[in-house]
């Protein structure tokens, strides 16, 4: 059973409007949706070249949601394309215009088409911290195991 959340969207080039508004789910079980590159024309991305993407499209999520930014699996195996930062945050208060950042991380060029689907957006809660100063901490079964303690 899918929970939905209301996002609003605003396109914010008239080049893209119709082609990415609004960004699709490709599939029903789908968690992330497509975010597509509002281009004119196709970019080239040279090997371990980092460049900023438009979408064309501005969003505005209820507070205490993020959205999280992904690379499309597809790109990175096929072609090493992914997000240098490894997961873009879109915060709810941020209302400008998504843009990816891409790296190429193979050794060829990649051309980036006009609407091609360049990454995908997760919508996720977010929970803010209050900080407790304590003295110690509850037992746990793995303590301050560190790297490699809960085995192989």
């Amino acid at each position: 059973m899918n929970s939905y959340i209301d996002v609003k969207i605003m396109a914010l080039s008239p080049l893209c409007e119709q082609a990415a508004y609004p960004p699709e789910y490709a599939t029903e079980g789908s968690a992330g949706i497509d975010l597509r590159a509002c281009l004119y024309e196709s970019i080239r991305l040279e090997k371990s070249e980092r460049i900023r993407v438009p979408t064309g499209i501005a969003v505005q999520m209820p507070p205490a949601v993020v959205g999280l930014v992904f690379a499309r699996s597809g790109l990175a195996w096929k072609h090493g394309i992914g997000l240098p930062n490894g997961v873009g945050v879109i915060d709810s208060d941020y209302t400008g215009e998504i843009q990816v950042l891409l790296t190429n991380f193979s050794n060829d060029a990649y051309l980036i088409h006009p609407q091609d689907r360049i990454a995908q957006m997760v919508f996720m809660p977010v929970y803010t911290a209050r900080w407790l100063l304590v003295s110690h901490f509850a037992s746990t079964e793995r303590g301050e195991g560190g790297f490699g303690s809960t085995g192989r």
